[in-house]
């Protein structure tokens, strides 16, 4: 019987599916160093089932207590200033040290469809076919916190892949790099210049969190246009406040297409790091950085328990009523709904 067949071997895969999203199984692969399965794991971190969840909590558990240490770093940046480019150039430099790279880029997601294009591997051509590289792009959804949480769960297992610099390529200047900057250790600011006012082309508070800005694209007849940005951005970096670590953030110039200043930039991040291993701050930083998250998830943990009590869905219609005929704000209808469970 031909339908019987194709039952038959539909739950043979399925079989087969289960045990290969196990996390005993997973961390087996990913304690080798096998990206393929690597990749499985992060897909089995961002599913939303329930049994998924249970089941990565307790690969998470396996990979934080056998983790390696590793080089957290954020690269940000307007659309169009070139970070897939400047991370496919740098990743070289990185590589020559003989170390191993994951990429977890962040990737747009349509508002209205949903849908990602998910093109960091065709941007990164070259660095996505080197044995010692993993990438791995994420639909941002559009649930920034979301992202941020995946994100933050798939650096705990490329730790535990043996990765020794992981990137975090955001989607561009926005709310989701303040996310970024909460899961990292060293925070790169790509800068486009000639394009526009430079000093007023960025949110002060993006550049308040970078610990080196990079200006790109300086080749051709750009080149005077980038060392002239520079020397602005260096200037009103003086005056801001200065940072807790007493770090002083660069202003460097760089050239994907031409490789230059990209030694300059590494060089900035190993100086960052020896100096902050020594005095005790990225370990002080990531620990802050898991007391945050803790904190956010409590308040989501919360969250969906109200919206799982029985008397959540009437009570909440109610006051939905109440605050569209005017008779209360939002803060008063909260407060309400809170007292009603």
């Amino acid at each position: 019987m031909p339908n019987q067949k194709k039952i038959e071997d539909w739950l043979k895969s399925r079989k087969s599916r289960n045990k290969e999203f196990k996390a005993n199984h997973l961390w087996k692969g990913i304690s080798s160093g096998n990206p393929y399965e690597l990749s499985k794991a992060i897909t089995l971190i961002e599913s939303a089932k329930q049994p998924d969840r249970e089941e990565a909590s307790k690969l998470l558990k396996k990979c934080l207590s056998n983790k390696k240490s590793s080089w957290r770093i954020g690269i940000t940046g307007v659309p169009g200033v070139g970070k897939s480019t400047f991370i496919e150039s740098f990743g070289r430099v990185i590589l020559e040290k003989g170390l191993r790279i994951a990429v977890l880029a962040i990737d747009p997601s349509s508002s209205i469809s949903g849908g990602s294009i998910l093109g960091d591997k065709t941007r990164m051509e070259w660095l996505s076919n080197q044995e010692q590289v993993f990438i791995r792009p994420t639909p941002s959804g559009l649930n920034l916190g979301g992202v941020a949480k995946h994100t933050r769960e798939s650096i705990v297992l490329c730790e535990a892949a043996g990765y020794d610099i992981i990137l975090i390529e955001t989607v561009g200047v926005g709310q989701s790099e303040t996310f970024v900057h909460s899961m990292v250790d060293f925070f790169l600011l790509l800068m486009l210049a000639g394009a526009g006012d430079d000093l007023q082309g960025i949110k002060r508070g993006i550049m308040e969190m970078a610990d080196a800005l990079v200006i790109t694209k300086a080749d051709g007849e750009n080149i005077v246009k980038a060392k002239l940005a520079r020397a602005q951005y260096a200037s009103a970096l003086h005056l801001f406040p200065s940072k807790e670590n007493e770090w002083i953030v660069p202003a460097l110039v760089t050239s994907s297409i031409e490789k230059q200043g990209l030694d300059e930039v590494w060089q900035t991040i190993c100086t960052f790091f020896t100096k902050h291993s020594n005095d005790g701050w990225i370990q002080y930083n990531r620990n802050q950085q898991e007391l945050q998250l803790m904190n956010q998830y409590v308040g989501e943990l919360w969250l969906s328990k109200m919206e799982n009590h029985p008397l959540y869905p009437t009570e909440s219609e109610r006051l939905t009523k109440l605050v569209n005929s005017g008779k209360l704000n939002g803060y008063l209808a909260a407060e309400e709904l809170m007292r009603s469970l």
